[in-house]
């Protein structure tokens, strides 16, 4: 069959191509695509269920090390040490527990009281107008005060963090900047940013994950700046950019699927599920490479060494080995053990808070603006690796 190259974000222009991966997963589950729009040797495309959890769980042969995209960026290109998405076991689980305990159910749990709080404000600013920008009016709101809270990060300086994601992941996009100079010069701008909120931390410490950072030690050492700046980034972005995009295509669903939403404001206890599915339904992340680490086989397929594997979320959410109707968006789905959050050692640290903030969320716009709709052109993230939301024009009748 014909491949698409999913290293190109043309692909995905019309959205996450489900008809191709449906034809995947029935006649060539582990296929072989030779070449890439980078120039480079060519990537696997894993796209059943089984799979991806199998090479997830098995990091001794299949590496995160080498790099989490298709693409393999040479040192000079490079934005710092390895974050932790970057490494295998056991560097991994030590890296991971130095803010492990900022991200525990119990913490999560207690911060329920306060996101309730960010989230009527939220809603307060723009409930009277009777229309907005969904995606930064509200969807990235959340997140981005409650990652600002965690990281130390002032108030007034979220915003900030909001651009510099945005030209962090997209660097494909045309609209912002879309080079990876330009990425690149994010990261500087916010690692100049990070080592000076550093700088007062070490005079000052407080209770958040900065302080937690600088703070903490792997194998008796310190953070080196540069470990510490690679950690800022990577819990900035991952703080703030997936949360935004879940919220955004939930409300997205919702609209698309009037009854779906009649029933959860007719039973609001099916929220948690509904969260469920709508990362199951709209995974903000596509996908993440391993690389084989020797010579196996996969579904009969000879895998050799050095060569990537890429693990597809939305097509494994969606496989119809493991989900009844799996096209279907159902609110009420149970069980629903999608992969949306990753799957092993490397499966999504902030998985709790983001349940957290899409569900207290979505209590209040159900409640407060009931009749919310798309009121124009939804424009989407160009590229391979985010389902993004760019801009969501909406429309309801407004609260007096």
């Amino acid at each position: 069959m014909d491949l698409l190259d999913l290293s190109d974000p043309r692909s995905f222009d019309g959205g996450f191509p489900h008809e191709f991966f449906r034809r995947l997963r029935r006649e060539d589950p582990v296929a072989w695509h030779a070449g890439d729009v980078h120039g480079g040797p060519g990537y696997w495309i894993v796209s059943k269920y089984e799979d991806v959890k199998l090479v997830s769980k098995n990091p001794r042969l299949f590496s995160s090390v080498p790099g989490n995209q298709i693409e393999d960026l040479p040192q000079e290109q490079l934005l710092g040490p390895p974050s932790m998405i970057g490494m295998d076991p056991p560097a991994h689980a030590r890296y991971r527990k130095l803010v492990s305990g900022g991200f525990t159910p119990r913490t999560i749990r207690a911060l329920e009281p306060h996101t309730h709080e960010i989230v009527r404000e939220i809603l307060d600013r723009i409930a009277p107008k009777g229309h907005c920008d969904f995606v930064t009016d509200v969807a990235a709101e959340l997140p981005l005060q409650v990652i600002a809270e965690f990281l130390g990060v002032p108030q007034e300086d979220r915003h900030a963090i909001f651009e510099w994601s945005n030209r962090l992941i997209g660097t494909e996009d045309p609209e912002y900047a879309g080079t990876p100079e330009d990425g690149r010069a994010a990261a500087a701008e916010m690692f100049v940013y990070a080592n000076r909120l550093a700088e007062e931390r070490r005079r000052a410490p407080g209770q958040d994950l900065v302080s937690a950072l600088l703070e903490g030690e792997v194998e008796g050492e310190r953070l080196t700046l540069p470990e510490f700046d690679s950690f800022f980034l990577l819990l900035a972005i991952a703080g703030n950019e997936t949360t935004r995009n879940l919220i955004s295509h939930g409300m997205w669903l919702l609209c698309e699927h009037p009854a779906a939403r009649q029933r959860l404001l007719r039973e609001p206890g099916l929220l948690p599920s509904a969260v469920e599915e709508m990362l199951r339904f709209r995974a903000p992340v596509m996908y993440f490479r391993r690389t084989a680490m020797q010579d196996t086989e996969l579904r009969g397929k000879r895998i050799r060494r050095g060569d990537k594997l890429t693990l597809w979320y939305p097509s494994a959410n969606r496989d119809e080995d493991v989900f009844p109707d799996p096209d279907v968006f159902d609110v009420a789905r149970e069980p629903n053990d999608h992969l949306a959050f990753g799957v092993g050692e490397h499966f999504c640290l902030g998985s709790h808070l983001a349940r957290l903030e899409i569900r207290v969320m979505f209590e209040h716009l159900l409640r407060r603006l009931p009749d919310l709709a798309i009121d124009g052109e939804v424009r989407t993230l160009h590229s391979h690796f985010i389902d993004g939301v760019k801009s969501m024009p909406v429309r309801f009748t407004p609260e007096t």
